[in-house]
This record gives C-alpha cells, sequence and structure tokens, in this order.
C-alpha cells in the first residue's frame, strides 16, 4: 500500500456502502457543467465523499483519486464503510481500521469497531477499548469493558462487568459511578451515593453530586430539586450557571415549568427564570412554542414564548391557537374561529377545525370537508377536500377523493393527474408519487415531469436526476432529457464542477418510452389549460 499525501478537503458526509458490484464492462464519461464531454475514465465504483474526497472501489481495493479522477495511493484488499468528517473508515473482512481525510491512516485494520468524535477515534478489539487522538498522534488503551461508547460533549462513557460505569478520558478513570447519562452537547449527568451532579466535557464536576433530582429541559438547561430548594441550571462547559433558584415550589406540568407561591400558582417559568408573574392563574398548557394561560375567571389569553401577549385574556375563547396574519384560530364554545390580538372575533366560530392564515388563507374544516376562508369571512375555496395544506407560492396541496393534487388561489387544480401522495421538498419543489413511481413539479405548481420514474432529485438549476429500472439519465425542468436514461450511476461533483457518468449497455428504448410519457403529460396539461 502506498503512503497518502495530504490534500484539503470539506463537508460532512455520512456514507454507508454495502456490498460493490464490480462493472467490467462500463466507463465513466466525465461532463463540465455544460454537459460537454471531457474524457472517459477506467471501472470501478465512483463514489464522491462531500465535495472534495473521491474514491474508487475497484478489483478489492480502495482508490483514492485526485481532482482529476486519477487514482494516487490504493488500499489493498478493503472497502469504504463510513466517512465522518474528517474521517475515512475502512473495511477488510470484519475488520476496521480508519484514515485521517487528509490523507494518513490512523488506525490499522484490526479492529472489531470503531466510532468518531471530531478529532477523537474510539476503538474496541474485543472487550479492550483505544482511543486515537489526532492531536497527540497517539493511540491509547483505555482499558477493558463491558461497553464503552463516545458521550455528546467528547468524554468516553465506559459500563464495567460488574455493572459500574466510569470515565477513562478524565482525571479519575477509576473512578465507579452508579450511573452516567448525556442528555445534551457539554454535561453528562451523573449519579452516586451522595447525589446526582454535573460533569463537564473535561471531566471535572461543575455542580456537586448532592442533588436529589436533575432533570433535562432543553438544549443545556436542567430543571433540579435539591430538598426543598429548586433551580433553574444554564449548564457551561466551565461551570453550572445557577439562573434561578427559590424555596417555592416548582413542577413540569403539562410541559410547562410552573411556580407556586403559597400553594397558589402564580408563575410561569422559563428556561433561566421567570416568563410571567401573574395573580389568578387557573392552569397552563403548552400550544407548540405559546402558552394558553387559563385564569379563575374564565378566560384565556395566549402567551408567546418571550413572554409577551399575543392574544389578550379575553373571555371570548376557551383555546387559542398560534396564528399569523393577525388572526388567531380559537375554540370558542363548540365550535371553532378566529379572534384578533384583543379577543375580538372576526370569524364567528362555525368550522370543525381551523388552521393558520397563509397568503390570505386559511383552512377551515365543516363535517368531512376542508375549504378556505379569507380574512373578511369569505369562502374563497368551497368546502370539498378530504385534507387541505396551506398555500405558498400561490400553490396548496389538497386531498379529494382520496387523490392528491395542487391547487392554485382561485380553487383550480394544476395537475391534470392526480396522485397517490405529494410531499414539497426543501427547497419547495413537489415530489408526486403514483403506483410506486415519482414524478416532480416547481414550486408554482408547473409540472416537471408526470411520476414516472422509481427515483426524481433535483440537483441545481435546471438539472433533474431521474432513474427508470436501473437506467440514469438527467432532465432539465421542461422535461427535456440533457442525458439521456444510459447510465448505471450519475455523480455530480459540484466542488469540481462536474458531471459523472457511468455507462452501461444502450437503454434508447427506454428514453424514448419515458420522453413519450412525460410529452404525453404536458400535451394534456397544455390542452386542460392549467
Amino acid at each position: 500500500m502506498r503512503k497518502f499525501h495530504p490534500w484539503p478537503f470539506l463537508v460532512v458526509v455520512f456514507l454507508l456502502i454495502g456490498n460493490i458490484e464490480k462493472a467490467k464492462c462500463q466507463v465513466w464519461e466525465v461532463f463540465d457543467k455544460q454537459l460537454n464531454l471531457e474524457k472517459k475514465i477506467s471501472n470501478g465504483d465512483i463514489q464522491l465523499l462531500g465535495n472534495s474526497i473521491r474514491i474508487n472501489n475497484w478489483e478489492n481495493d480502495l482508490l483514492f483519486l485526485g481532482p482529476d479522477y486519477e487514482s494516487f495511493a490504493t488500499v489493498d484488499s478493503s472497502s469504504l464503510y463510513q466517512y465522518l468528517e474528517p474521517w475515512i473508515i475502512i473495511k477488510n473482512e470484519n475488520k476496521f481500521g480508519a484514515f485521517h481525510e487528509y490523507g494518513e491512516q490512523v488506525m490499522p485494520t484490526v479492529y472489531d469497531e470503531i466510532a468518531t468524535y471530531y478529532n477523537l477515534l474510539l476503538a474496541r478489539k474485543g472487550n479492550a477499548y483505544f482511543v486515537y487522538d489526532r492531536g497527540k498522534r497517539t493511540t491509547q488503551p483505555i482499558g477493558t469493558f463491558a461497553m464503552a461508547r463516545f458521550a455528546k460533549n467528547g468524554q468516553v462513557i465506559a459500563k464495567r462487568e460488574d455493572g459500574s460505569f466510569a470515565l477513562p478520558l478524565s482525571e479519575n478513570p477509576d473512578h465507579r459511578y452508579i450511573s452516567l447519562s448525556d442528555p445534551c452537547l457539554d454535561v453528562i449527568i451523573a449519579e452516586e451515593n451522595s447525589g446526582l451532579g454535573l460533569i463537564n466535557r473535561e471531566g471535572d464536576y461543575i455542580l456537586k453530586p448532592i442533588i436529589d433530582e436533575i432533570r433535562h429541559l432543553e438544549e443545556n438547561y436542567f430543571f433540579a430539586r435539591n430538598e426543598a430548594e429548586y433551580l433553574l441550571i444554564n449548564a457551561l462547559s466551565t461551570d453550572a450557571d445557577i439562573r434561578y433558584n427559590s424555596f417555592h415550589k416548582i413542577s413540569l406540568e403539562h410541559d410547562v415549568l410552573v411556580e407556586y407561591i403559597h400553594g397558589r400558582l402564580r408563575r410561569i417559568m422559563k428556561n433561566d427564570g421567570i416568563l410571567l408573574d401573574i395573580v389568578g392563574m387557573d392552569s397552563v398548557r403548552k400550544v407548540g412554542q405559546h402558552y394558553n394561560v387559563h385564569f379563575k375567571n374564565q378566560k384565556t389569553g395566549l402567551l408567546n414564548p418571550q413572554g409577551k401577549w399575543e392574544v389578550r385574556p379575553t373571555l371570548s375563547a376557551q383555546r387559542i391557537f398560534p396564528g399569523s396574519e393577525g388572526l388567531f384560530g380559537a375554540l370558542m364554545g363548540e365550535k371553532f374561529g378566529y379572534i384578533n390580538t384583543s379577543g375580538d372575533t372576526i370569524i364567528d366560530p362555525v368550522f370543525d377545525q381551523v388552521k393558520p392564515f397563509s397568503e390570505g388563507f386559511a383552512e377551515v374544516k365543516k363535517g368531512q370537508q376542508w375549504g378556505y376562508v379569507n380574512p373578511n369571512n369569505e369562502m374563497r375555496i368551497p368546502f370539498s377536500f378530504e385534507k387541505a395544506g396551506p398555500f405558498s407560492n400561490g400553490v396548496a396541496i389538497v386531498v379529494k377523493d382520496g387523490r392528491f393534487n395542487l391547487i392554485n388561489q382561485q380553487g383550480e387544480m394544476l395537475l391534470e393527474n392526480s396522485c397517490e401522495q405529494i410531499s414539497k421538498t426543501g427547497t419547495g419543489y413537489f415530489l408526486l408519487e403514483n403506483e410506486g413511481l415519482m414524478g416532480m413539479a416547481k414550486p408554482d405548481g408547473q409540472l416537471i415531469s408526470p411520476a414516472v420514474y422509481e427515483e426524481i432529485r433535483r440537483e441545481g438549476p435546471d438539472q433533474v436526476l431521474v432513474r427508470k429500472g436501473d437506467a440514469y439519465g438527467i432532465i432539465k425542468e421542461n422535461g427535456d432529457f440533457i442525458l439521456p436514461l444510459h447510465y448505471s450511476k450519475i455523480l455530480f461533483d459540484k466542488e469540481n464542477d462536474r458531471i459523472l457518468a457511468k455507462s452501461k449497455g444502450s437503454v434508447k428504448a427506454a428514453s424514448e418510452e419515458i420522453a413519450a410519457e412525460h410529452s404525453q403529460g404536458q400535451k394534456k396539461k397544455k390542452n386542460k389549460g392549467a
């Protein structure tokens, strides 16, 4: 095996590769970003790890490729198992080894298991555990355990055969704990005979183990009780910042921290102190990140996460939901309507269910049907859907007669053929699914392709990867092919502004079939006028 030479890499990617099939009669075609063929390169199974690392599995060896896709180093009789920045984990039969992404082999392929944590590796050989430290460039044994793992803060939590726990990377590796848990990124909750405490990433106590109860709230915030004293703690990497303490009872009720003064509900608490201090409260319930505050005089208000009233306490509603565009869905009596920030009724309570406004429309339900109302209490789209979603870019997802479709703000169906499922991607595009096949539409509802592919994925502006059977191609957003269904694999090397396509046998017939199906779908849509 030749020695690695360092080169720069970026981006975090996780990749798990199972059995790798050789493609002995296939070559890779390399295209520039204008889809001009630049060259053809050797066989194998090329993988892109992040935007910079390129590897090739070929004849049981692992080859590392440069930006020109030429091999500059080889790991014999090994395959890629996993890439978790900055570590490349390789596998040889049932053993594992590790490389740093800069090209240095740091662990030979002799371990039964390897886990990663930033610049640390935790490896197991039988019941013996070892830690590699990138900063020190050393591998050290840390002991024999029934189990060991990285905690979220970088310490190693180990369990001994007798059931006790240890922190083998701390200054007291032999110290025994009853239990250790890591609910957040910076600290570990430790239990000893004396009580509970908090340990930082250096393995030191920042809150001594004398606490009766510790509960994780969110992020690095904790609720604790020590005898009759109640604490709200922000657990920093260096110390435990006690943000609030009280000898009045604090409890977690319905996912809300509340404080009682002389037995009466008085305060709503946030992670680090008082959110609302007011007399007359009867109960508090969380609605998303907001709070429905119920008073003994039958009023209800909607409090936001910053402790401000979004809807002032009112007799109009028993329940108030987070809203938008100045209106809030509310339960008034037995039906739902909408109120404003003052608690005034704006849309009468005549609905069985309501949702927030979006782009001047809100989904409302009567019986089993959904429709859309505007802020002037006008039904803009009649009750005709089993399901209805919010508008975005003038388009919403609806279900009618058990089938999904897209509508515009006039209530017109945008797709000629309804689907079994429509979902919205993170980029705002719509994924269409029907009879196990997939298609795609733009954020404005314009059809890119009907559901005729086993796989479809937008890779960039005007570039959509598609697969039919075992053949891949690329289409534009108007559905035209820019690379035909002629490839067994296509990779987008965005760091290099290149597209790699692994050529296979002719699939001209398949390409023509897909083109015909797409053309028919576009023709129907054009005739429909949608």
